[in-house]
């Protein structure tokens, strides 16, 4: 019998890739988060106290736990957003494409959370941690081990490797003075280990 005849050698079923359906409508789970960035975007440019409210500082994180979640939707500056939604855009739909809403929703939310853990961790203590760059590096980890070599444009212009893009913007970006370069370390290091299973799963289904 040949190899690809046996149940356990058979490959993967291709991900359910169908976006989800709420009453009909259907939701793209990168677009909703996009939309859901820019809700708070503008809700803090009308009030800049939330950012405060929203963000973690390591010193009160035990009075305020939530968040972990909700820092990852606040940004400041219209270029922080800018910049973190079209890398969720472009890495976002890469895996949701690769490997379902699910699974690129989880490797989001637990790399930016653990992210603001590890901010929370090494950060200093009445400092704010905001943005959704921890996520963001967590889906560039995960495509990064699945698809190394996939050709990326930086800037639109420059032909590049993906593995050399994150690694140089992971450099760069997390020695500029005022980033949370801690952040970065816990969503990449999420996103790296999330790659490495998803990219084993994809191969074959393994029946027992």
């Amino acid at each position: 019998m040949p190899l690809s005849d046996r149940n356990y050698m058979r490959p993967s079923p291709p991900p359910d890739r169908r976006p989800v359906r709420y009453g009909g409508f259907s939701l793209n789970p990168v677009l909703v988060l996009i939309v859901i960035n820019f809700v708070f975007y503008v809700a803090t440019f009308i009030n800049s106290g939330l950012i405060a409210n929203l963000g973690v500082v390591p010193a009160l994180f035990t009075e305020r736990p939530w968040t972990v979640l909700t820092a990852m939707f606040v940004h400041i500056g219209f270029l922080h957003i800018l910049f973190n939604m079209i890398t969720l855009y472009f890495f976002g739909r890469a895996i949701y494409q690769l490997v379902g809403s699910n699974k690129f929703l989880l490797v989001y939310f637990v790399g930016g959370i653990v992210g603001n853990l590890l901010y929370v961790l090494l950060g200093k203590d009445y400092s704010i941690a905001i943005g959704a760059s921890g996520a963001v590096y967590a889906l560039a980890g995960a495509l990064v081990v699945m698809m190394p070599r996939l050709p990326v444009r930086v800037y639109f212009i420059i032909p590049m490797p993906l593995w050399a893009v994150v690694l140089i913007f992971f450099v760069v970006w997390s020695f500029i003075p005022g980033v949370a370069w801690q952040a970065h370390i816990g969503g990449l290091v999420v996103g790296l280990v999330a790659g490495y299973f998803f990219r084993r799963k994809t191969r074959y289904i393994y029946y027992r």
